[in-house]
């Protein structure tokens, strides 16, 4: 499976690019309605690592993932150790439109996984990835935006 997301984000590249540098960065793209309990989110560089517990109702989903390919100013990329796909690999791309403007390019390519129980759970998540990116793009305009008292970032 693949998903592909663009999200044009009206600030220089290394604005974003530090934005994802930052580790409360994740923290900030999580939406509300999804309770996440993080562990370790460390900042980003080659082999570092974001563990969490995802929870959907009463059921806790654990999620580690290892960063790869890092470059401070086009991207990196995530990839599942454990969790609930099969194989998760989702790479981030920073790519310049102008000096003020950067499109943040998120390329998914996913499997789902044979245990009955976590193949639904995939399949549930797979399917919110549009209202998720929707609402990552949001926060990240948001963030991003040029007054400085605006946010953390």
């Amino acid at each position: 499976m693949r998903y592909n997301h663009r999200t044009l984000i009206h600030a220089p590249l290394t604005k974003v690019a530090r934005f994802f540098q930052n580790p409360v960065a994740l923290r900030w793209l999580t939406p509300p309605p999804l309770f996440v309990q993080f562990h370790q989110v460390q900042p980003l560089n080659e082999g570092s690592l974001t563990d969490f517990t995802l929870w959907i109702g009463p059921m806790p989903i654990r999620w580690l993932a290892v960063h790869s390919e890092v470059h401070p100013l086009h991207g990196f990329t995530d990839r599942q150790v454990r969790g609930p796909f099969k194989q998760w690999v989702h790479r981030h791309n920073f790519l310049p439109v102008g000096e003020d403007a950067t499109e943040v390019i998120d390329e998914i390519q996913a499997e789902l996984s044979q245990n009955p129980l976590l193949n639904l759970v995939g399949r549930f998540m797979w399917l919110n990835l549009p209202l998720l990116f929707a609402y990552r793009g949001w926060r990240m305009r948001r963030a991003l935006r040029t007054s400085p008292t605006s946010n953390p970032f």
